[in-house]
């Protein structure tokens, strides 16, 4: 049977770009700590990788730190001995969207008294009104904020450079977790107004197990690494850096970020043609975010009476690999921790199918994602009525 992939907030498809940069590094060879020609020529891959990745975020190459994906970088960033300036007392408090990653939301090194949660709108993105309430309330404590560019669950754009403005005039600092945003829309430091942003290769068309975390300014420290060892990463980030992955990483950044207006239209075209799909076939249907700003190539659906395990099961059978909203604990099926942070517990026990779409999508998929979804939904509703 082929296959339909439609679970890019996942993973993305390796880019036959990056594919070849790392085949030729891996031909290369060499560990870029060593200082005879292999090692040089090894090193020299990494840091025009590394250059190539500031120039797209609008930083200095030095300020980029490469890691093992974005949960690292999180990892790496999330902590309070930051020194921002000449400010150098560790920070005192986390805020955090509701809808982050639970690789931000645990709050990594702050201790757990020090993390605290920002309430997001019906839409799904963070309230700017909530966040203003929180940063009030802790006035005069150095605040760390951490806020997706877009949420990997809903695709729904968050506010991310009001934020900043608000964060800023706070004293505070924000770290921007940039996975499933960068690549398909334009994020920048200029355009988040963030102080750090976190980056995942394998969810712009890289491959798995490179990342990084990017730093605005030179004037931002951080005093702690957490992998200690060997001093790589100007001391940031300990271990021999993973040169065929890195190079892939930013292979992958260049070829995404080279057209992001024409490849963002073209994918938001198959997006509304699968909502469509889903629409004539469960017309009760409501799409996550559909009224706000959304990634796309991302929609994020509830079918009531229809639960999004057994869609995604059912979709799987016939060829189409999505992904489901629900997590499964003890046996019961609940809403994600972003569906109850939006309000919808209530409406979308059943959990939401999200479809989401990239750089290898066609409007092939989107056809045969419409035609196995209807007979999915049949055959379940063919058991409801013999039940």
């Amino acid at each position: 049977m082929t296959r339909t992939y439609l679970d890019f907030n996942a993973t993305s498809p390796l880019r036959p770009e990056a594919r070849a940069a790392m085949l030729a590094a891996l031909d290369r060879g060499g560990n870029p700590s060593s200082v005879h020609a292999e090692g040089r020529a090894a090193r020299s891959l990494v840091e025009a990788a590394r250059r190539q990745i500031a120039a797209g975020l609008g930083t200095a190459p030095e300020n980029i730190v490469f890691t093992s994906g974005a949960t690292e970088a999180a990892n790496l960033a999330l902590t309070p001995s930051i020194q921002a300036g000449k400010q150098d007392a560790a920070f005192e408090l986390l805020l955090a969207g509701a809808g982050e990653h639970p690789a931000v939301l645990l709050g990594n090194r702050f201790p757990a008294g020090q993390v605290e949660t920002v309430a997001l709108t019906r839409d799904g993105a963070l309230s700017l009104e909530a966040l203003a309430e929180a940063l009030d309330r802790h006035r005069g404590k150095r605040v760390m904020v951490a806020l997706q560019a877009a949420n990997n669950e809903t695709g729904v754009i968050q506010p991310v450079a009001e934020a900043a403005q608000l964060v800023h005039a706070a004293g505070g600092i924000v770290v921007c977790d940039a996975a499933q945003a960068a690549g398909r829309i334009e994020t920048t430091f200029r355009t988040t107004g963030a102080d750090m942003i976190l980056l995942a290769s394998h969810k712009l068309g890289g491959p798995g197990g490179a990342g990084a975390l990017a730093i605005a300014r030179s004037d931002l420290h951080i005093k702690e690494a957490l992998l200690r060892g060997g001093g790589q990463e100007a001391g940031r980030r300990a271990g021999t850096e993973n040169v065929a992955a890195i190079v892939g990483f930013a292979a992958a950044f260049v070829v995404a970020t080279a057209s992001l207006e024409v490849e963002a239209a073209r994918v938001a075209v198959l997006r509304d043609e699968i909502e469509l799909s889903v629409a004539r076939v469960a017309p009760k249907a409501f799409f996550l975010g559909g009224h706000a700003r959304r990634l796309p190539g991302v929609s994020a659906f509830v079918a009531p009476g229809l639960k999004a395990e057994t869609l995604v099961m059912g979709l799987d059978l016939e060829g189409v690999a999505a992904s489901s909203g629900s997590a499964c604990s003890s046996g019961k099926v609940h809403a994600s921790h972003v569906l109850e942070a939006m309000g919808l517990g209530e409406k979308a026990l059943g959990g939401a199918v999200r479809v989401s779409l990239g750089w290898s999508s066609t409007r092939e998929d989107v056809e045969t994602f419409g035609m196995a979804f209807a007979r999915v939904v049949e055959r379940i509703r063919m058991r409801q009525n013999v039940a």
